[in-house]
């Protein structure tokens, strides 16, 4: 029988509706207020300040960016090549080592643990890093994408607390039935951490995406430049064409640095985006995990 439904439920639910539709629109605002400034001119914005549907949208951004020809694409392509790399690579040797650092028999499991927790605390520095990057001659090599960060010590930290949580009789038994390490991993452990898994895989390949810093620091070839660098290059030009000769800019169609901006927000964040709601249902249940006992 169905439980008949008080005033005071009909209340919190109202409330609970506006609110979410209120939450709802402080977060997709932002995201319609980029999209839309990308297409609109100054002075358009100038009248407009909050609107974020262009009266008469322009394309004066995306030519200036796109423009450039074969340096974007090979940045996009460097971009996704080394998401695609970088992430696989993260998998592999970070599930390798949580699976290590899971067993309980395993004598050096306390000292090794410990190795990685001060590499959370204590840092090198950027000079430091710089020397031993050089002399690892990975300066304009696009391994330096990949080899420097190749285990997150959060991710790897829970990625093994997850494999410490299997149950043990899962692991004995298989044992029992003859199966090695390897067999164990790739069968039993792998296929009942899915969602831990792809939430660890989704934080490495949006760190990858996003990570512009070493290939400041260690790429002096355009052609090895992921699209964040070509990007802000293309933000700084935009500024000092707009402070140093705006009058120039006008004349030659060359939209406003806000404009560009709001462009490469667009382009940056677009694939990611379009990517995250294959993995979301993985995401759920990957941050979910351990929230609940029973």
């Amino acid at each position: 029988m169905k439980k008949r439904e008080t005033k005071q439920d009909q209340i919190f639910l109202i409330c609970n509706t506006l609110f979410m539709i209120v939450l709802c629109v402080i977060i997709i605002y932002p995201v319609l207020y980029v999209i839309g400034r990308s297409f609109m001119l100054d002075a358009e914005r100038a009248a407009n300040p909050l609107s974020i549907i262009p009266r008469n949208p322009s394309l004066q951004a995306y030519r200036y960016i796109f423009m450039r020809g074969s340096y974007v694409t090979n940045a996009y392509m460097i971009t996704i090549l080394k998401t695609v790399v970088g992430t696989a690579c993260n998998l592999v040797f970070t599930i390798l080592t949580a699976y290590v650092l899971s067993q309980r028999k395993y004598p050096l499991k306390k000292a090794l643990t410990m190795m990685v927790v001060f590499t959370m605390w204590f840092d090198g520095g950027i000079v430091p890093n710089y020397m031993l990057i050089r002399s690892l001659g990975l300066i304009n090599n696009f391994w330096v994408y990949i080899l420097p960060g190749l285990i997150s010590a959060w991710n790897m930290l829970i990625l093994r607390n997850f494999f410490m949580a299997i149950p043990s009789a899962l692991i004995e038994s298989a044992t029992i039935d003859g199966a090695n390490e390897a067999q164990i991993l790739w069968k039993i452990v792998i296929p009942t951490s899915g969602a831990a898994i792809a939430t660890i895989g989704l934080f490495y390949a949006v760190t990858h995406w996003n990570s512009w810093f070493d290939a400041v620091m260690y790429i002096t070839d355009r052609k090895l430049w992921s699209m964040q660098v070509f990007l802000r290059e293309i933000i700084r030009s935009a500024q000092v064409v707009d402070m140093v000769e705006p009058e120039a800019a006008s004349r030659a169609q060359i939209p406003q640095a806000e404009m560009v901006q709001m462009a490469t927000i667009v382009i940056t964040a677009l694939p990611i985006i379009c990517v995250y709601p294959f993995v979301q249902k993985y995401f759920v249940k990957g941050v979910m995990i351990g929230s609940v006992k029973g």
